[in-house]
């Protein structure tokens, strides 16, 4: 499987795309006033607790409180609670866990309440981003991640992944990461460690300690609310955690962000530094690789299957619902039984990746086409689970019901990924009323004549759809030639096709909106 990943950098966000096989797989977006990424650490202030739910709210910072349940307090709080007092008052300068007595595990069905108190002081990690109107979900187990492992405060074990499935492998990676650990430290190693030199573990065990020394700093003189630690960029963690021999180009259009994934492939995969590659061509990079249109199928309603056969995904409230539809591949097939395991084979694949893409969470509710036979409704069981193991996020598949359901839970941990994939009516804006085509022209100038006569702005730049660009640049003496020689400034004009065909907006010298009223 190749796979490679492009980086589509403005002035107020960062979107990531995973491609594997020429395919759309993964779309993240960050947004630069984004305040809340899981795995940040900060220290908080208990606002109230909560009995009947057994849960308290912390203020982190936060418009809403952050939820803290008893369920996710972990078995050490109490050693995370006094490492936070003692360090906080002095007693603890030390980061060093060598002499620190770690307290006992708390009951599995204890209260909250005795454990936590109003405005008491305490070190959580952000396991859920704010979604709609709900604050950020917090839990006060701590874990640090790096490339091969995850350092977990308070734990004296060494975990490995379920996935490394080589019991010489497994056995290998425990005995050098128990004569490596820090004590008091617990350590999960990860499938990225399979095959992993020892000097390689050491540094990047050496790295989390940085981390985690560094946080200590902080706690010596931080006041709730404070960040503690800031976790990597969402691209940066997908290098992370993704990166492997199969990656094969890194495309970014932004200088900054290209020497940043530079300098940080130096550290941890100094042989993949140059697959990173700075894109300098004139039209946006998503629509120079053709990912503009798979990110606009990708989201609608409906997602066509190469076959003919259609998925059809409502998403509700309480969960996301998918329908199999065989479409046109019905009438070319006689069998039926054979036709709906074709049919369901490919909606597999789809369907996988649908999560992927959109990042749903949650319950998802998928209705197969019907399968007399239980030996084709079983390979349409273990197709799922195949396509699924390459989704990075928890989850959980049900064999197909007596209805020919399949159900899946997916653990969401930031909001789902949203595309919108419908376009205002080009002739009225949403309004309803149309508004005469010469016009628009004029309105263009007049904007024009404001920004670079009154408004002085010393570079302009349009990003416009295709159908206007092209009115625009079309012929030796064209509407772009004639405001040269009226301004005596070149006004660029890019095409995007994002845009619906009479869409059109400024920017300035800094690639910033210009917004006009």
């Amino acid at each position: 499987m190749i796979s490679e990943l492009y980086i589509n950098s403005t002035p107020n966000e960062v979107t990531i795309a995973l491609v594997e096989d020429g395919k759309l797989a993964e779309l993240n977006s960050e947004k630069e006033d984004q305040s809340f990424s899981v795995g940040d650490i900060y220290l908080g202030r208990i606002r109230k607790i909560i009995p009947g739910l057994s849960a308290a709210f912390v203020d982190v910072g936060y418009e809403r409180d952050a939820f803290l349940h008893y369920l996710d307090l972990g078995a050490q709080v109490n050693s995370v609670i006094k490492f936070t007092r003692n360090t906080s008052t002095g007693k603890n300068p030390n980061p060093s866990l060598d002499n620190f007595v770690l307290e006992k595990d708390i009951e599995k069905t204890g209260k909250i309440s005795s454990i936590l108190a109003a405005n008491q002081w305490v070190m959580v990690q952000v396991a859920k981003e704010p979604i709609s109107t709900k604050g950020p979900r917090i839990s006060t187990e701590i874990s640090l991640p790096g490339r091969y492992m995850v350092l977990v405060p308070f734990e004296d074990s060494v975990t490995i992944s379920q996935k490394i499935k080589n019991i010489d492998e497994r056995s290998r990676l425990k005995k050098i990461m128990i004569g490596l650990k820090p004590k008091n430290f617990g350590l999960i190693i990860r499938t990225a460690a399979v095959g992993a030199k020892v000097s390689d573990l050491e540094k990047d065990l050496a790295d989390m300690m940085e981390k985690w020394n560094n946080l200590h700093h902080q706690l010596l003189t931080a006041k709730p609310p404070f960040k503690l630690h800031g976790e990597l960029n969402r691209t940066s963690t997908i290098l992370r955690d993704l990166l492997n021999p199969n990656f094969q180009n890194i495309h970014v259009n932004d200088s900054a962000i290209f020497e940043d994934i530079k300098l940080y492939l130096r550290s941890i995969a100094p042989e993949h530094e140059n697959i990173v590659k700075l894109y300098k061509g004139k039209e946006p990079i998503f629509e120079h690789f053709s990912l503009e249109k798979q990110i606009k199928s990708g989201f609608g309603k409906t997602v066509n299957l190469p076959g003919g056969a259609y998925l059809i995904i409502e998403h509700t409230e309480a969960l996301h619902v998918i329908d199999v539809n065989s479409g046109l591949r019905s009438k070319a097939d006689i069998n039926q039984e054979e036709n709906a395991l074709t049919v369901n084979m490919e909606a597999a694949r789809e369907v996988a990746r649908q999560l992927r893409l959109r990042d749903m969470g949650g319950i998802i509710v998928i209705d197969f086409i019907d399968q007399r036979v239980a030996a084709n409704r079983k390979l349409l069981y273990e197709k799922i689970k195949e396509e699924m193991k390459k989704d990075r996020a928890k989850h959980n598949i049900l064999p197909p019901s007596k209805f020919g359901l399949v159900q899946i839970t997916r653990q969401r941990v930031r909001p789902e990924m949203n595309v919108v994939t419908v376009e205002k009516c080009p002739a009225c804006d949403g309004t309803g009323e149309i508004k005469s085509s010469v016009l628009y022209l004029d309105d263009i100038n007049t904007n024009l004549r404001y920004l670079l006569k009154e408004q002085g702005e010393k570079s302009i730049s349009i990003r416009t759809s295709p159908y206007i660009y092209a009115y625009l640049t079309k012929g030796i003496f064209s509407i772009q030639m004639k405001w040269f020689f009226a301004y005596n400034k070149w006004v660029k004009i890019i095409p995007d096709s994002a845009y619906h065909f009479m869409e059109y907006h400024f920017f300035n010298a800094s690639e910033e909106k210009i917004k006009l009223s």
